[in-house]
């Protein structure tokens, strides 16, 4: 290599460095800036998106503490199982285990449910019932549409 070098004249050489400069340069930019500058540019948007995203939750929980405080008193531990019994076959859900807890809470145990008439119900119990959810943990289930529910429902504090 370096006798193939020193074959050359200055100005090939000169050339050809100048050439290995800009094509250094050119790599550079292709493998490290530019993906980085691609990157920071997706991650702004991702922060606006979840500053609005953040707006929109707050204004959300401001509804909810306005409905919680003209919601309905709150029930004693064998009229929330009743509540909630009376409410799942209201929906059409089908209750798989309904477990009392040592706070006085329940929980309720739902598969293979429609998931547009779980959150119908989650909606009543919680805006017109005035109940509280300490866990809720939903999955998909076989078919579409469909999901498995697990659900920790409280008294209100």
């Amino acid at each position: 290599m370096a006798a193939w070098w020193s074959r050359l004249t200055v100005r090939e050489q000169t050339s050809l460095l100048l050439l290995s400069i800009t094509v250094g340069a050119w790599l550079l930019w292709m493998v490290v800036w530019s993906p980085l500058a691609a990157k920071r540019d997706r991650m702004v948007e991702q922060n606006v998106a979840t500053a609005a995203a953040l707006v929109r939750v707050d204004a959300l929980s401001a509804q909810v503490l306005q409905a919680r405080e003209g919601a309905a008193p709150a029930r004693t531990g064998s009229n929330l199982a009743a509540v909630v019994n009376q409410s799942t076959v209201r929906f059409g859900l089908a209750v798989s285990r309904l477990q009392p807890g040592a706070r006085g809470d329940l929980q309720v145990r739902l598969e293979n449910a429609q998931f547009a008439d779980l959150v119908a119900w989650l909606h009543q119990l919680e805006l017109r019932e005035g109940l509280v959810f300490e866990e809720v943990a939903i999955t998909q289930a076989g078919s579409a549409g469909r999901v498995n529910a697990t659900v920790r429902i409280g008294q209100p504090p």
